[in-house]
Order: C-alpha cells, then sequence, then structure tokens
C-alpha cells in the first residue's frame, strides 16, 4: 500500500487523522509542529509522541523529504544553489540569497515549465509535472535545515508558472505561513507570474498579502510576444486591468519584472513606452540584466543602456530599482543547473 506524505496535511486534516486513532488533538499540533516548526524527516525524532503512536503513523504515512543532490557556492557574494532529487527521482533548483534584512530563498513551483519564455533556461525541456504543496515546502525546509539559519523571505521565481500550479501554490502560502509551522509573513513572499489572468483575479479574491511580481519584459504587445509565447494568449493591457484588480483588492502593490535583452527591449524608446504604460499605477519596477543561456542568443544589456533606463523611468516617476546580480558565477540562471545536470546524466547514461 502507497503511504500517504504527511506533511501534505494541513493542521484541522491531521487534527481528524488523531481522533480516528483515539488520540486526543493536541497531539495533531504536536505532531504539526515537529514536521513544519522543527522540521524532522523521521518519526522517531519526535521524542515526545508515544511509540506506539509513532508506529501507527509510520504504517500508514510517510515524511516525503527532498534530497540534495549538488550544491554550488558563489564566490562572488555566498549565493548558494541547490539541485534536490524529489521522490520520483525528478531533480528542481532551490537558491539561498543572503542579504543583510534576511536570507532569501527562491524556490522552484514545477518540474520544468510550459510558459515557453525564450530568454529562460527552465522552459527548454516543457513541464514535465507540478510541485506538491509539500515539495514546494520542502525546499525551504530543507535548506534551512542545510545552511541551520533562519529563512525569512521567500520568492517563489524558480523553475516553473506557479499559477500555473495555483492550488498547490496556495496551499503553500497558507502552510509556510501559519503559526504553528514556521510563520513566515505573507508580506515577506513573493511570487512571480508571466500573466496568467484569471489567476491573478481569482488570487485577488483571497486576499492574500504577498507580493505578486508580474513577468512583463516589453511594453508592448509586438515586442512581448517576441520574448513570451504566452503573449498570443493575454495582451498587456489585460494583464494590466488584472493588476489594478489586485491592487483594488489587496492593497498590495505590484512588482513589474522587466528582463533587459541587449537590441531587443532596452531601447530609450522602450523606456519611455513602459514609463507612460505604469504612470500614475502604485507599482515598483525591478530591471534584470538578463543572464545568458547558451541555447538562445540574448545577450546582457550594456550597461550604460541599463542606466538610461533606469534613469528615464524615474523621471517619469516611477519606483524602480536595478537587480542585484547574485551568482554570476554558478549557474544563476533559472532551470541552468537542472539542464546541466539532466544533460550529463543523459550523456553517461
Amino acid at each position: 500500500m502507497e503511504k500517504e506524505d504527511i506533511k501534505g496535511l494541513s493542521l484541522p486534516e491531521l487534527t481528524k487523522v488523531l481522533e480516528t486513532m483515539s488520540e486526543k488533538p493536541f497531539r495533531a499540533k504536536q505532531i504539526y509542529e515537529w514536521l513544519h516548526k522543527k522540521l524532522v524527516i523521521s518519526f522517531d525524532e519526535m521524542t515526545n509522541i508515544s511509540r506506539p503512536l509513532r508506529e501507527k503513523l509510520a504504517q500508514k504515512y510517510e515524511i516525503i523529504s527532498i534530497t540534495m543532490v549538488d550544491k554550488l557556492v558563489s564566490k562572488n557574494d555566498g549565493t548558494t544553489k541547490f539541485l534536490f532529487r524529489l521522490g520520483d527521482g525528478r531533480v528542481i533548483e532551490s537558491v539561498l540569497m543572503k542579504y543583510k534584512h534576511g536570507n532569501s530563498v527562491c524556490i522552484s513551483s514545477q518540474v520544468g515549465c510550459r510558459m515557453g519564455c525564450r530568454f529562460c533556461a527552465s522552459t527548454l525541456g516543457g513541464l514535465e509535472r507540478n510541485l506538491t504543496a509539500s515539495e514546494m515546502l520542502s525546499q525551504v525546509y530543507e535548506i534551512q535545515r542545510i545552511s541551520g539559519e533562519r529563512v525569512s523571505n521567500i520568492v517563489v521565481m524558480g523553475t516553473g508558472e506557479p499559477l500555473d500550479n495555483y492550488d498547490n501554490f496556495l496551499e503553500f502560502v497558507h502552510r509556510i505561513s501559519d503559526e504553528n509551522g514556521l510563520n513566515i509573513s505573507q508580506r515577506n513572499i513573493t511570487a512571480s507570474t508571466c500573466g496568467l489572468v484569471e489567476r491573478i483575479r481569482q488570487l485577488a479574491e483571497k486576499n492574500l498579502q504577498i507580493t505578486l511580481a508580474i513577468s512583463l519584459h516589453a511594453p508592448n504587445d509586438t515586442m512581448r510576444r517576441e520574448l513570451m509565447p504566452v503573449a498570443n494568449k493575454y495582451t498587456i493591457a489585460e494583464i494590466m486591468e488584472a493588476c489594478h484588480y489586485y491592487y483594488e483588492k489587496t492593497g498590495r502593490r505590484i512588482t513589474f519584472e522587466y528582463s533587459l535583452v541587449k537590441d531587443s527591449n532596452d531601447s530609450e524608446e522602450a523606456a519611455l513606452e513602459l514609463s507612460r504604460l505604469l504612470k500614475g499605477f502604485n507599482c515598483h519596477v525591478n530591471l534584470i540584466p538578463v543572464n545568458p543561456i547558451k541555447e538562445r542568443n540574448y545577450r546582457h544589456s550594456e550597461e550604460k543602456y541599463i542606466q538610461k533606463f533606469k534613469l528615464i523611468l524615474e523621471r517619469n516617476g516611477i519606483n524602480v530599482t536595478i537587480r542585484r546580480e547574485l551568482g554570476s558565477d554558478i549557474n544563476a540562471a533559472c532551470g541552468q543547473l537542472r539542464k546541466s545536470y539532466i544533460d550529463k546524466e543523459i550523456s553517461e547514461g
């Protein structure tokens, strides 16, 4: 009989399980805290739970965890990229970034991605499957266990489109912010989407306090379609309407991510057009000098164009920063480490 992942149960669900075992409800909270606060990976570590109960749990449930198979540490800034193996043998990436304000972890939401953004290594092999909420949690938990340091911020910007894995993503947000678990504030969680309009509107109705980041990367539909196939389904106007709706419902400022690609979307005209698009909207623009990947012909913008682009936005009253380039010496672009690992396995297999 295949065992169920106990880490996938909410506290109310776990309480019901314990009730069927004729156990008192407080036991559920103890077990939940062992899993989501103390981050144990075996029932034997639950020292205040009786052996008979641990044995009963182990008969029906297992604590599914992920296994680190590779780790790269940047000599430049200490950024650490992890390659984790899932229970089915597939691999995913996660990243630990250290800032003065605390540790930030970037996690994946899917194995692969079907969005097809042309400057991203994550999409090269397509989508294999969604990650469960438990597998998303495990990335944060394992990095905290390995580093021995508290994680304070989470960005769901690794491999995958989180809103394409909507239900599991929602469950992850509720679980990671649960006061009985790691209790990471929803305000410290950012999710990046390429603009799935219906899902943005659905998410707005949930009234979460997370930050929504839109992977925009172009000021008009023609330019965006060259970079992002999803632009063939959703226009920028539709995305902006959804963003305004999200802001009205949640009061949370929207972030727009803009990867600067040399000779593509980094011109003065593009900056002026983006300024007109966003002017007057409570938002933040995150300029990202694109990470080159060998399978694509996109190149990093020159510094003078990056700075000029930023200046034009600022002159138009738009809040803007240039993302600090982290991990440039360790396959920093999303999906690069995973793809090189898979390619190596294929060549050796």
